[in-house]
């Protein structure tokens, strides 16, 4: 059975505490930065319809925003592992940040929506080195091991998703830059303390190669876990990306209506995905949630137009959407024998697509044939990732083993 190459960064440290909250600084200085990254995703939400009236721009060209962003995310991704193998992941996070500041900053100076569109893109470039040398830096610093450290990251990212259309709604409604520069912002703050809090990082004594992504891929469980991920993502980015135009609300509220679908993306990532996981298993888990989520699309689908019901539809997909993020993200660091940031980088690489095209496909389609369609569609892609899934139940439920099997392991070495 093939075995994952030694993943250094990872091994257990002797005097490490067990709790998720006691954490070395450096953790919670990659983990702060993370949550400000995170809310890049959501902080434009609350001003999307407010930049399609004041730049005179339609909802299609607002949505390249997304489109630009999570394209170059994608790209760039695969790039990541190759930059951080020969200078270190704490240069490599630094690098990230610095260029999220400069991009951030440009767009909150931008005059119309083409350039907040190639800018985003260049932000979508510091995303990319930041995120996936993020996730490596928390599995390998974090106490309590790697599923510790993937609630951990899931908690960032649940906690930024949370907190971006809040802080979107409150800067939008003083000025559509506001959110744009309010990350420049809090990014600078995490540059300081990734700088001040991240020991230095040794490089690596194996340089990655641009193609180890691509190596990757071809282990079917992998490449069935992305694709699944794509899928869903389609779906959750629908949500995000074209569901605050149908609504019709303030910027405020339309904030407020994010950060409660975003407080549910972190609870159901947190806290009830690993119960429900220990409880049932990694696939009927995600056979539940994917199925609810694509029943929770087909209902924003048929009632689009009633305000009401579309505003709990959507802040209730973030049930699901934390649930897919932390069992598909924790199923792909484990699924195939190769180390867990090149794992990262081809599995980021694929979904980060889906994240991309959809608010763009989903404007296009409702501009030809109505706002219903885009939720349909996202309904489809939601059920389609069940069968997709069930191709790969057999190589999930041995890496789960596998992966109970090394916490034994651990434990027993801990206590003897």
């Amino acid at each position: 059975m093939n075995r994952r190459p030694p993943d250094t960064a990872n091994q257990d440290q002797p005097g490490r505490s067990e709790g998720l909250f006691s954490q070395p600084k450096s953790v919670w200085a990659v983990a702060f930065a993370s949550v400000v990254s995170f809310m890049g995703i959501g902080l434009v939400d609350p001003i999307l319809p407010l930049l399609r009236v004041q730049l005179h721009a339609t909802e299609a060209q607002v949505s390249l925003m997304f489109t630009s962003y999570f394209l170059v995310t994608a790209i760039f991704m695969l790039t990541a592992g190759w930059v951080s193998s020969r200078i270190g992941a704490k240069k490599t996070l630094m690098a990230g940040l610095v260029l999220i500041v400069i991009f951030s900053a440009l767009a909150g100076l931008s005059s119309g929506v083409s350039e907040i569109v190639w800018f985003r893109g260049g932000w979508g470039i510091g995303n990319a080195l930041f995120i996936s040398t993020a996730l490596a830096t928390i599995v390998g610093a974090a106490s309590g091991g790697f599923g510790t450290a993937i609630m951990l990251y899931e908690a960032a990212l649940g906690l930024g998703i949370a907190m971006g259309p809040l802080v979107g709604g409150l800067l939008g409604g003083i000025s559509w830059r506001g959110p744009f520069f309010g990350v420049t912002v809090l990014m600078t703050i995490a540059l300081v303390l990734v700088v001040t809090l991240l020991a230095p990082t040794p490089t690596p004594r194996v340089r990655s190669s641009l193609a180890d992504p691509f190596k990757a891929l071809a282990h079917r469980g992998l490449l069935t876990v992305a694709i699944v991920a794509l899928l869903y993502n389609w779906s959750f980015f629908t949500i995000l990306g074209y569901a605050p135009y149908p609504m019709r609300i303030s910027v405020h509220a339309l904030g407020l209506v994010y950060t409660g679908w975003g407080v549910l993306v972190a609870i159901f990532a947190v806290f009830v995905a690993p119960r429900l996981q220990g409880a049932i298993g990694t696939t009927t888990s995600l056979y539940a949630s994917l199925f609810l989520m694509s029943l929770d699309l087909a209902a924003i689908g048929v009632f689009t137009n009633d305000r009401t019901i579309l505003i709990i539809c959507v802040i209730l997909s973030g049930a699901f959407i934390g649930m897919n993020n932390t069992l598909v993200t924790g199923t792909s660091m484990t699924i195939a024998p190769v180390p867990r940031p090149t794992a990262s980088a081809a599995y980021s690489f694929v979904r980060f697509f889906g994240a991309g095209v959809a608010p763009f496909v989903a404007s296009t389609l409702a501009a030809h044939m109505g706002d219903h369609v885009p939720f349909y569609l996202g309904a489809v892609t939601a059920i389609l990732t069940v069968p997709v899934l069930w191709t790969a139940r057999h190589l999930i439920s041995r890496a789960e083993a596998g992966e109970h099997m090394s916490y034994h392991t651990s434990a027993v070495k801990k206590t003897t």
